[in-house]
């Protein structure tokens, strides 16, 4: 078999991925459909069938080792990163294994909040990311077919914007914003509370699957508090932490003409409930409270406001107000663009590199804030960062000694432009999921999430991989691969888009072709 071979790097390279995301997939749409048909005893036996495949064991330790932002951070071990021969014997441990995972205990990193206090990141080994990642390819499917259609935080086919656009379709001059308050809801310490005989009730999984999840559990608790918290850190936990708080979104709901409305909109533990002038936040909230109760939760007083839509809130980085001639506005928070701009200075003011390096490392920063806020009023001084651009041409201008023709064309690399359209998002269709099967929907909505020039890559190669050929469906990120190697040749021929995975494998195989 391949994993016996000598050269282990070969080997993992050539190891069929393409075949293994078909396969896994084939058998997450069939746990999908087992639970939306009721049928739990067969969506198990699916599940332990992927617990059981060696196709969803190498892609989970693939996942964890090069995919996942924190790959290269180290679990209680010390282990940062696995060599190839070393990922083959992960993967006959998981095989020997999955079905009775002992969990180790997990590092504790203090990461510090914005209010001074600290908050501890809780970080599994390498090898017990694998096997979270490889149950939550099992559970996930199971989740996503019983999840409201308003919890938008952490599952696949849904993201922020998402949030984004469900506020302007309730607050909009259209459905009388102006008249409606929102509770800003905030959980106090929501991760570390959260009662693990509420996750336990409410999972659908396998035995196997049960264990290992409860001893992950109970390897990052508190001693204060034994029975509660889930580590975070873990690739599994904003999946327990959506089916904990699963249900809250239909708390507050209303009837009118015959139809049921819910104006709940939840992104993980953050959640605003719109309020129209009849409705009763003190009731609201006391169900709320109960609600949460249940699981070992509680509202924080200190940060839950109710609050009237001409005053604003902030809500996942932006700031939402219905101005006083009835029009809803979107704009980045203040706090957002103040660590924006704080990173961009940090840049432009280090004295250790020149304007070109400054210019590289600014690119992908201003373009990840621009694609976020693409959706937001943009206009004006601030947000078209014409006071930042200025500075930084100066700056270019002093320290590197080049003309103007050169520091502009290097702003224009620092601060690449992304179009926006206020409002323009459409939202994802009620309860439907990228398991659902739906593949010409979802390959069709994912290449709309890119830029221009990744979405048009897409929309020429029908929404495919240029490399591996499958649909773009999956949460993996689509990145854009120039053909000749040229990075600064970014004509539509020579940029082809494909999976990240593929991206990387593309050039590992180029650099062990370089003598």
């Amino acid at each position: 078999m391949i994993r016996h071979m000598d050269n282990h790097s070969e080997s993992w390279k050539i190891l069929p991925w393409k075949q293994f995301r078909c396969n896994l997939f084939r058998l997450q749409r069939r746990v999908f459909k087992a639970v939306q048909a009721g049928d739990k005893r067969k969506a198990t036996s699916l599940q332990k069938l992927i617990l059981k495949s060696t196709a969803a064991r190498l892609l989970a330790i693939r996942q964890v080792t090069q995919l996942n932002a924190g790959k290269k951070t180290a679990g209680i071990d010390g282990k940062k990163s696995l060599t190839f021969k070393e990922r083959f014997e992960l993967e006959e441990l998981l095989r020997a294994y999955s079905n009775d995972w002992k969990h180790q205990k997990l590092r504790g990193i203090p990461i510090p909040k914005k209010d001074g206090s600290t908050r501890m990141l809780k970080i599994p080994t390498i090898a017990d990311r694998a096997w979270q990642c490889l149950a939550k390819y099992a559970m996930e499917p199971a989740h996503e077919a019983l999840f409201h259609a308003r919890s938008y935080g952490f599952r696949p086919g849904r993201s922020a914007h998402d949030a984004q656009k469900a506020l302007f379709l309730n607050l909009n001059s259209n459905v009388n914003g102006i008249d409606k308050r929102v509770i800003e809801l905030d959980i106090e310490k929501c991760f570390d509370r959260i009662n693990h005989t509420t996750i336990m009730d409410n999972l659908i999984a396998p035995k196997g699957i049960k264990s290992g999840i409860f001893r992950c559990l109970k390897a990052g608790i508190n001693p204060e508090f034994p029975e509660q918290g889930t580590p975070q850190g873990g690739v599994i936990s904003p999946l327990l932490a959506n089916i904990a708080l699963n249900g809250i979104e239909s708390i507050h709901r209303y009837k009118t003409h015959g139809y049921w409305y819910e104006t709940s909109i939840r992104y993980a533990d953050d959640m605003v409930i719109i309020l129209r002038p009849e409705d009763n936040a003190t009731e609201i909230l006391e169900r709320i409270s109960q609600f949460l109760a249940d699981r070992g939760m509680k509202v924080s007083e200190k940060k839950t406001f109710v609050t009237a839509t001409t005053e604003g809130f902030d809500f996942l980085g932006w700031h939402f107000k219905v101005q006083s001639n009835g029009k809803f506005r979107c704009t980045p928070s203040v706090e957002n663009y103040k660590k924006f701009r704080q990173k961009v200075k940090s840049i432009v003011n280090c004295s250790n590199y020149g304007a070109k390096v400054k210019a590289e490392k600014l690119a992908p920063i201003v373009r990840g804030w621009r694609n976020y806020h693409r959706y937001c009023k943009m206009d004006g001084a601030r947000f078209s960062l014409w006071q930042l651009n200025h500075r930084t041409f100066h700056v270019f201008n002093r320290e590197s000694k080049l003309d103007r023709h050169q520091s502009r064309k290097l702003i224009e690399k620092a601060f690449p432009s992304v179009p926006y359209s206020e409002n323009r998002f459409v939202n994802v269709k009620g309860n439907k999921s990228p398991y659902d099967g739906d593949i010409a929907y979802w390959s069709k909505r994912n290449s709309k999430q890119y830029d221009d020039l990744t979405s048009r890559a897409l929309k020429r190669q029908n929404h495919t991989c240029g490399h591996c050929g499958l649909k773009c469906i999956s949460e993996e990120r689509v990145n854009l691969h120039h053909i000749d190697g040229n990075h600064n040749n970014w004509k539509p021929k020579n940029l082809v888009a494909i999976h990240e995975s593929c991206h990387k494998h593309i050039h590992m195989g180029k650099r062990e072709q370089q003598p």
